[in-house]
């Protein structure tokens, strides 16, 4: 681990440097198509009959009566200052105080999607390449299959139609139910597709290793299938399987945004949906960026516990 752990730092500080770039390349885009965009936001706030006075006054205090390049300056303060400046709609207000309030619930969803989908993507890969070719390979394939095809702003009014309506086993959208009740059915919506991905994983990578020396020599130790699939081809087969986890990990929290709103959470999602349809511009930039910033830096992980767990990976 010791003579690996410079050549991994280092490519981890090159890494940092492209996903920095890569951040603020995608805030930038944001920045400009929010204000190329039809629309203003002095109008969805005061609405287009209110007073001139009161637009150029509340212009003015909003800071958008600045060139565009002033703006973007004033942009990169408030991000240098860790404020990310202020919502138009909650003067006096933070951006990234609003965004603390809401980014635990995106997490926490985000956490029980994908222990949902771990919970049940392993057992499902291990029995379809175990029996491949009989019922549990062709089911756990058609659940794969069905779990990538099905949109989520499709399957998440499905499973409240289900779930929440005629069997009442889950509460409603908006309903105060605290618990693993009210979490059910959003992280099952938002993990189906890693679900999905995992189980073709886990059943690809549990398929290769059952061909190995070891595993024929292991069987002819008399050893049981179940020991020798728990304890030989699983513990091998998960280098893969966890590096295709933790890379999913950023496009959860970042694609938690259709779920939220599906199931009326709090979230990120939610509250930069607010911030879009309302023409508040710090908001979505601010919410773009700790999306940007946590895809880039689970990826950017993800690749170091990678490379520094497998010596055949050079860095």
């Amino acid at each position: 681990m010791t003579h690996r752990l410079g050549p991994a730092l280092r490519w981890t500080a090159r890494r940092a440097i492209q996903a920095i770039g890569t951040i603020w390349g995608v805030v930038t885009l944001v920045f400009v198509l929010l204000h190329a965009l039809p629309g203003d936001p002095v109008d969805s706030l005061l609405g287009e009959t209110a007073d001139p006075v009161d637009r150029r006054e509340l212009r003015a205090r909003l800071r958008l009566d600045r060139p565009l390049p002033v703006q973007y300056a004033l942009l990169l303060g408030s991000v240098a200052d860790g404020t990310l400046g202020e919502s138009f709609r909650r003067p006096g207000v933070t951006v990234a105080s609003r965004i603390a309030e809401v980014y635990p619930a995106t997490l926490e969803l985000a956490a029980a999607a994908m222990v949902f989908a771990i919970l049940l993507a392993l057992p499902l890969g291990v029995l379809a390449a175990a029996r491949r070719g009989g019922a549990w390979d062709l089911g756990a394939t058609g659940l794969a299959l069905a779990g990538q095809a099905a949109p989520r702003a499709w399957l998440g009014p499905i499973l409240i139609l289900v779930f929440s309506i005629r069997l009442r086993a889950c509460p409603l959208p908006g309903e105060t139910d605290e618990g693993l009740r009210s979490l059910a059915l959003p992280a099952f919506t938002l993990g189906a597709a890693l679900l999905a991905a995992l189980v073709r994983i886990t059943r690809a990578g549990v398929l290769d290793v059952l061909g190995e020396m070891y595993v024929t020599a292991a069987r002819a130790k008399g050893l049981s299938e179940r020991r020798v699939l728990l304890h030989h081809v699983l513990h091998n087969a998960l280098l893969p399987i966890t590096t295709v986890g933790g890379a999913q990990l950023g496009a959860l929290l970042a694609g938690a945004l259709v779920t939220e709103k599906v199931f009326a959470r709090p979230g990120l999602g939610t509250l930069f949906l607010e911030g879009f349809f309302t023409r508040d511009i710090p908001i979505v930039v601010g919410c773009v960026l700790v999306m940007a910033a946590t895809f880039v830096v689970v990826n950017v992980l993800t690749d170091v516990a990678y490379a520094l767990a497998d010596p055949r990976v050079t860095v």
